[in-house]
């Protein structure tokens, strides 16, 4: 009983100890009103934990419909996300958003990518005529980048005759018809649609068991009207990820989730367009994208509010992502406006120059806790954008977001649209800031109020041109990311994000606490993974 007594209050003597230093996100933020703090400036203290760091989940929403299972979004930057980086994204659970610096008939293009990727049951699957000739079809393959050469063969009313082998798209048969090199509709292995009842994952699956060295699984009506199509290594990866824990972000088709910036077009009068607007963002959807984001270097403007407010009367069940704010009254005006979550942060970014050029913007994590706290008012969710540079960040970030975009992080990686090349003996990638004069010239000034077109606006670069050294695979990188995450999970006691966020306290670092926090007075041989 008296051994019992004295746990009971030292318990109680540390926990009294600890909340006088170690501080929830309210008392801290609070406490340190008139400071602006950033990532590296604080640290979190460790609790009681039970939780093993691979026991903790990553879950989180961008609206009611968007879930993903890893928060953490790629840059709609030009030299981080196309629908390479998109794709590879959205498989590891997370989101890409594609950048608008391209032709709306490009950003059209890069989203079909992402949606056609890897399907369950390809319900649309692209067809060709019994008519065309080879040519025909190794230009449609050119045109459209597909990774894929084999192809249903229909007749006008879109009945199954045949199908076209890969084999045969090849340049040497260029002159030959469809009709003739196809293999015929009694060769060919069909399914009827009735018969896929409540999975027809398992159904395909099944049948490429019973069927050895076949690849293609068409499906039909009773007319023997195409309806879909199953491939052999759709299926294998549907399968592996049915028993991974991490999910891939996918739609109710099964189709990748996938993310676009949208370009804030502009009329002669500079007046926004809002018509040219809404026809580009439904073309966009009419291909299956899943989150469209309005975002310009200040989001707390009529502009980007009218346009948050317009799409959100065209497409209400769209999931809108509005910024870059830094404060309450931003969060609070685009919640208004109908964002379903907001991009936080202002000069954050290792290529940003905004807070040198123009005087403004709030060190993150103080614009994130400002900001979270105008969130939950309007029920609404945040993301951390920018100033993230190791998985340490990703941790702190976390305890306000609801999500991360990763920029510089992600430009090294082989998926990145950067142009590569080599100094001294080692590989770099292009790296830019939207804000870069190079960047803007390519299209996005309108991003920072800029018009390129006319000759007496000063345009002023709020960005650098810089190089990543070349780095691991995307899926490596997000590995490594995602183990530092789960690390602070694990130190903080926290199985899920929520309970991060319950669980977090704060401290403030001096100078010499930095100093601390790193490696320090010794000669480093190798660098550690971030």
């Amino acid at each position: 009983m008296l051994l019992t007594t004295v746990r009971v209050n030292h318990l109680a003597m540390s926990n009294n100890i600890d909340d006088k230093f170690f501080l929830d996100a309210d008392a801290f933020f609070t406490s340190n009103a008139g400071y602006g703090l950033t990532y590296d400036d604080v640290s979190l203290a460790t609790q009681y934990s039970d939780v093993l760091p691979r026991e903790t989940r990553l879950d989180t929403s961008l609206s009611d419909s968007i879930k993903l299972s890893l928060p953490m979004i790629s840059s709609d930057m030009d030299t981080v996300t196309e629908s390479q980086m998109a794709i590879g994204m959205a498989r590891n659970g997370g989101l890409g958003l594609l950048h608008c610096n391209m032709s709306q008939k490009e950003q059209l293009v890069e989203v079909a990518r992402v949606k056609n990727y890897i399907h369950g049951l390809i319900q649309e699957p692209i067809k060709v005529s019994p008519e065309m000739h080879i040519g025909d079809v190794l230009k449609i393959v050119t045109d459209r980048n597909f990774r894929f050469r084999t192809f249903p063969v229909v007749d006008g009313q879109n009945k199954l005759v045949g199908l076209l082998p890969g084999s045969i798209v090849k340049e040497r048969y260029a002159a030959l018809s469809v009709a003739k090199t196809m293999t015929p509709r009694k060769d060919v292995f069909t399914v009827n649609q009735k018969e896929l009842g409540a999975d027809p994952i398992a159904v395909a699956d099944a049948f490429f068991d019973e069927h050895f060295g076949v690849h293609k699984l068409l499906v039909v009506d009773d007319n023997d009207t195409l309806r879909g199509l199953f491939t052999l290594s759709d299926i294998e990866r549907i399968s592996e990820e049915r028993g991974a824990p991490q999910k891939n972000a996918r739609d109710s088709k099964f189709r990748l989730l996938c993310g676009a910036s949208i370009a804030m077009m502009r009329n002669k009068d500079g007046s926004v367009d809002f018509e040219n607007i809404i026809k580009h963002v439904g073309a966009l959807v009419d291909e299956g994208l899943d989150v469209a984001a309005v975002s310009t270097a200040h989001g707390f403007t009529e502009g980007v509010g009218s346009t948050v407010r317009a799409l959100r009367k065209a497409f209400p069940d769209l999931t809108l992502i509005g910024g870059n704010v830094t404060n309450g009254a931003g969060v609070e005006y685009l919640a208004e406006c109908g964002a379903d979550a907001i991009k936080i942060g202002q000069g954050p970014g290792s290529i940003c120059t905004t807070r040198i050029v123009a005087g403004v913007g709030i060190p993150q994590l103080t614009a994130l806790y400002v900001c979270s706290k105008a969130a939950q008012k309007c029920g609404v969710r945040i993301i951390a954008d920018g100033g993230i540079t190791k998985s340490g960040d990703m941790v702190k970030a976390l305890t306000l977001a609801d999500a991360m975009i990763c920029g510089g992080l992600l430009a090294g990686c082989p998926e990145a649209p950067g142009q590569v090349m080599e100094i001294n003996g080692k590989m770099y990638k292009q790296y830019r800031g939207m804000g870069s004069l190079a960047a803007m010239k390519a299209g996005s000034a309108a991003r920072y109020g800029h018009d390129l077109k006319v000759k007496s606006d000063k345009i002023t670069a709020e960005g650098v041109e810089a190089l990543k050294e070349v780095s691991s695979s995307l899926d490596e990188a997000l590995k490594i990311f995602v183990g530092g995450i789960q690390s602070g999970m694990g130190y903080l006691g926290a199985k899920t994000l929520p309970e991060l966020r319950k669980n977090a306290r704060f401290t403030r670092l001096t100078g010499a606490g930095q100093k601390e926090s790193a490696p320090h007075d010794i000669i480093e041989i190798k660098q550690p993974s971030k």
